[in-house]
């Protein structure tokens, strides 16, 4: 089991700005949760009349919190595994292009000497050696409401930089509201609501959608209002972070396979850090994993062969670069992998048998293992006797079976072919649950589904060794495409929560758009 540590921070009482109501309570009842619901380590807690940590004040001035994130954070004390979340409820204000928390001294007329920059508390926060920081904000309130110019546009684009998981709980220039009927905001509100037995949501993905419904839910009941807009939202780059098991109580094996995909693509792609820490969280929920052990095994040989290869090649590299030709480099020819590559697990929910695969892609037969995904996505979905896909099936098709098949088409082309390559293409054409005609239609010139405005059957579809970039798998695609009765964005909906995703798989799986 990790290290689990959380600074908790509400405050009602300024000396310069507008009193809050309830931004204390908040930060109350987010300590109470993380310390008796989940099972945190410490919560280090400050509010108008907290009381002293080893004879220090509590109070939120700018010197006292500024000094613990310097004391504090000064060197590492936690590791991977470990998780430290930030919770601040109360004023935060931008200035000059930067977004600032407000201490209960802090002066709006002299922001940048007296307000905590978000950036440096961030960057501090980091210093921790945790690998897993969540930071909360509710941070633009305003006489009862958070309003007028909010935090958001500077705070969202350090946490893409720094990788750190950030909760607003409104969108920039929105109000962020109190509640007196429940004697708290509804950020928290919903917040709790979703880590509870209500929500019961162990990702920072379902713990984001809940919040997105739950939070204009509270608004319609409480303000009666259907005018008023409060719209949470969470930064978690890269994709796998919205993967990641926040709290374990409610992770189901779902969960936990799909971090085990992510750390396999890492692998596969050589980003061994992530890989790594991946493999460690998978530890903390499920202590014992042999995936996960030998997931870290495999890495720990593969840094070392790399250190061992990189002292012996630099004697004769010199040599070698000059007998070199000034020809482009060589790429790996599709099919072939070296032998330190990390083996995909031939994982299955239904026991199916994905052997016959794994050999034909490693043979570089990609038109007969393009027809080998046919035939095993129908026999997962129980639909082999009439040898097509429903909605259902689709819907509930296991992740497990689903990172398996991309897994081998991906390693076993070296990055071209994939369910996850093609998702990535569509994405980077702006793709998204619901999309223009348009986007399907440059997706499918892009992937070659697509040639002079028209879609290639079945049976036209170039299924050559040289094709483009993602237009393999494209059989069980071209025949969803052709199909009648399925909406597409309630495929790319049902299949979105995935990072290997299969989503542009099915990408085309439509009637009319």
């Amino acid at each position: 089991m990790g290290k689990n540590l959380a600074i908790s921070i509400g405050i009602n009482k300024y000396d310069f700005l507008t009193p809050l109501k309830y931004a204390k309570r908040d930060a109350e009842l987010m300590q109470e949760f993380l310390r008796d619901r989940a099972g945190f380590d410490q919560v280090f807690f400050f509010s108008d009349d907290s009381p002293d940590i080893r004879g220090k004040s509590t109070r939120p001035s700018f010197i006292n919190l500024k000094r613990v994130l310097r004391t504090m954070f000064e060197k590492p004390f936690m590791r991977d595994g470990d998780n430290f979340w930030f919770f601040f409820s109360g004023h935060g204000m931008p200035h000059n292009g930067y977004d600032y928390l407000m201490p209960c001294d802090g002066d709006p007329g002299d922001v940048e000497n007296t307000a905590i920059p978000i950036n440096f508390m961030t960057e501090r926060l980091r210093r921790c050696g945790a690998d897993n920081i969540i930071l909360i904000l509710d941070a633009c309130r305003s006489q009862g409401s958070k309003s007028g110019e909010g935090i958001g546009n500077q705070s969202a684009e350090i946490a893409r930089q720094k990788g750190v998981i950030t909760f607003f709980s409104c969108s920039p220039n929105q109000l962020s509201y109190e509640i007196d009927a429940l004697q708290q905001g509804a950020f928290t509100k919903a917040l709790l609501d979703g880590l509870g037995v209500q929500g019961k949501c162990a990702t920072v993905e379902r713990l984001d959608h809940y919040l997105s419904s739950r939070v204009p839910e509270l608004i319609r009941q409480y303000k009666k209002s259907d005018t008023l807009r409060q719209t949470p939202y969470v930064i978690a780059e890269p994709v796998t972070k919205s993967h990641l098991i926040i709290y374990s109580q409610y992770a189901t094996s779902h969960d936990v396979a799909q971090m085990k995909v992510d750390a396999f693509y890492a692998e596969i792609n050589k980003n061994f850090d992530l890989a790594k820490q991946l493999w460690i969280r998978v530890l903390v929920v499920y202590p014992g994993d042999m995936d996960a052990i030998n997931g870290i095994q495999r890495i720990a040989v593969e840094l070392s062969g790399k250190e061992a290869s990189s002292q012996k090649n630099s004697v004769g590299a010199s040599v070698a670069n000059k007998s070199e030709s000034l020809s482009s480099p060589k790429s790996t020819p599709l099919g072939n992998t070296t032998s330190s590559e990390a083996d995909v697990p031939l994982k299955s929910k239904r026991g199916t048998d994905y052997t016959k695969l794994r050999d034909l892609l490693a043979s570089g037969k990609w038109k007969e293992a393009d027809e080998e995904t046919t035939k095993k996505m129908v026999e997962v979905a129980l639909r082999a006797s009439n040898n097509y896909l429903q909605y259902s099936d689709i819907n509930s098709f296991p992740v497990e079976d689903l990172g398996t098949i991309d897994l081998l088409w991906v390693k076993y082309s070296n990055g071209r072919f994939g369910f996850s390559v093609q998702k990535n293409i569509y994405e980077s054409l702006g793709g998204s649950r619901k999309s223009e005609q348009k986007i399907w239609e440059e997706f499918g010139d892009r992937v070659g589904w697509r040639v002079n405005g028209r879609w290639l059957s079945a049976s036209q579809l170039k299924l050559a060794p040289n094709t483009q970039i993602g237009n393999l798998p494209g059989l069980l695609t071209n025949w969803l495409y052709r199909s009648e009765g399925i909406q597409t964005e309630d495929l790319v909906e049902s299949l979105r929560i995935t990072q290997s995703g299969a989503v542009a798989a099915l990408l085309l799986s439509r009637r009319d758009l």
